[in-house]
């Protein structure tokens, strides 16, 4: 147990006893407990200054509060309670969580990550090398929060700071010598993660994402590259994207203040790491890995697409910072299972490819609509081969044959970024060969207003909108023909659709299985699937 004065340091306006001792602390007055501190934070929907007399009914003994906020008449009134102001009190939060749990990030080493998209692929890369190490190894995460062999639903990204120093602390006490750690941007604004010493901090990438909160760009970049400037230690590493025009930027930033770096692209001459020879299929990535322009080893990865490329060159940074052998990093790469929700594919015995991918933004489903038009023209090169085996005699064209279309299904979210919409609209008509346009987590928004943006930048006719978004996804299986790939993108690992404020049960990856199954067990598909059994068997007899 600690006490309130060994909680805090001279920027507290302090009014009652200090010598208290602090049982835990809550930002949700519903939380309390007696003896526990409650920290008044204003967020976007609500003020905790206002829940201060709930707090302090169901126990609270110290509060935090905004020093600008004028407090004389409860602190008359609760002369028991002890009054903390502060001028920030995200930052008073970050600071008592990292005293009360005892500096935890002093005891293990933490990676942090953060950028647009990747964070979370690539947060499970590293864990998958550093178990490959023998290291046991904390994460925390957009999907899950996992403490050696534990696992917890993930809650937030990047939890508030009571949470995620008290996570720090049970990974730490439990024998963790990594931590893991995505980093948001809203968290790093929010200062979730300050006081946490970070060792080594990876930037992905910066897309346009989450203005509604940021209100432009510089400012998302702002917020993002406090990891590099503000949470990352006197010696660490920082391992960053230089593709990308901000990971560029940030790279000045940080050797103008003689920080160790270590770049990645594949479009970039300056890399410290890049990819040589790219093989992407339907079933991974390899390629050849070259370090300082060194051809190093050959990596192979079940991740598909070039963003699996731009995750594992990430994963490789960090391992090059920390020192594991290249052997261990191949074995952890390889081992890595395909993250849920990021181009995972779900296969039922279909003759099409079917995926499930959280990409919401424009760049993220840019990316994915990419990997998917590579991917189909592997499969077409593939089939041309297969067609010239079988019939040696018959004169093929480049252009034979015309197999496989990419059918996407996306919508965009509510009361988020509403400019990326029609951009949203016009990548997905450009790069599709047909596009189901529905619903997303609309919240509060009407779904078919969201919709209508979305339809403003699509330019040509292939397209249908269908709101209900288990219909579109039925919709795209009954559409789809062997050789084509189907993709559902915007929630990706997402177990609910948000609407109206109230979270509904509803998985895309379980909706497409659905389909799916409907579509496979029809007499007609059985009877196909079984004379091509028969074909394939009366193949190998020959």
């Amino acid at each position: 147990m600690k006490t309130i004065k060994d909680l805090i340091d001279e920027r507290f306006k302090v009014v009652g006893d200090i010598n208290k001792t602090v049982c835990g602390i809550s930002i949700d007055s519903r939380d309390i407990r007696d003896g526990d501190m409650f920290v008044a934070l204003k967020g976007i929907n609500t003020d905790g200054h206002l829940y201060i007399d709930d707090a302090i009914q169901r126990g609270a003994k110290t509060i935090v509060y905004d020093i600008r906020n004028e407090m004389i008449d409860k602190i008359d009134q609760h002369p028991d309670i002890t009054w903390l102001g502060h001028e920030d009190t995200s930052d008073a939060l970050a600071y008592i969580s990292n005293e009360f749990y005892e500096s935890p990030s002093e005891d293990v080493k933490v990676i942090g990550i953060t950028g647009t998209n990747g964070k979370t692929t690539t947060s499970f890369l590293i864990k998958s090398i550093l178990d490959a190490c023998g290291y046991k190894t904390g994460l925390i995460g957009t999907i899950q929060y996992v403490i050696g062999d534990k696992m917890y639903e993930s809650t937030h990204t990047t939890p508030y700071p009571h949470v995620y120093q008290r996570m720090l602390r049970q990974m730490s006490d439990e024998g963790c010598e990594y931590v893991v750690s995505e980093i948001s941007s809203h968290a790093l604004l929010q200062k979730r993660a300050d006081y946490t010493k970070v060792g080594v901090a990876v930037f992905t990438n910066l897309t346009r994402d989450h203005l509604d909160y940021h209100g432009d760009m510089e400012n998302y970049f702002h917020a993002k590259s406090r990891l590099f400037t503000d949470l990352l230690i006197d010696g660490g590493v920082a391992v960053i994207n230089i593709d990308d025009s901000y990971g560029c930027r940030l790279v000045e930033i940080l050797k103008a203040r003689n920080i160790k770096t270590i770049t990645f692209g594949l479009n970039n001459t300056m890399s410290d790491i890049t990819a040589d020879g790219i093989e992407m299929t339907f079933k991974g990535i390899k390629y050849r890995f070259k370090y300082h322009g060194e051809i190093k080893d050959t990596i192979v990865s079940p991740l598909c697409g070039i963003t699996g490329v731009y995750n594992t060159l990430a994963s490789i940074g960090v391992s090059i910072a920390i020192g594991i052998p290249i052997k261990k990093v191949k074995e952890g790469i390889n081992m890595t299972n395909l993250v849920k929700g990021r181009f995972e594919k779900v296969d039922l015995g279909q003759d099409f490819l079917a995926v499930v991918d959280y990409a919401h933004t424009e760049d993220a489903l840019e990316r994915l609509l990419l990997t998917a038009r590579h991917l189909l023209h592997a499969y077409r090169l593939a089939k041309r081969t297969e067609l010239m085996m079988k019939d040696k005699d018959r004169q093929f064209t480049n252009e034979e044959p015309k197999t496989g279309k990419v059918i996407t299904v996306f919508g965009c979210g509510g009361n988020r970024d509403k400019g990326k919409r029609s951009k949203m609209g016009e990548i997905a008509s450009r790069l599709s060969d047909f596009v189901i346009v529905t619903s997303d987590n609309p919240r509060y928004e009407d779904p078919k207003e969201i919709i209508r943006e979305i339809e403003k930048g699509i330019k040509g006719d292939n397209y249908i909108v269908i709101p209900d978004r288990k219909v579109a996804i039925k919709m795209a299986v009954e559409l789809a023909s062997c050789g084509d790939i189907v993709l559902v993108a915007g929630k990706g690992h997402e177990e609910y659709q948000e609407i109206e404020g109230k979270k509904k049960a509803f998985s895309d990856k379980k909706a497409l299985e659905e389909a799916i199954k409907m579509t496979i067990n029809r007499p007609s598909f059985k009877h196909w699937l079984n004379s091509w059994q028969s074909d394939k068997v009366q193949d190998a007899k020959c």
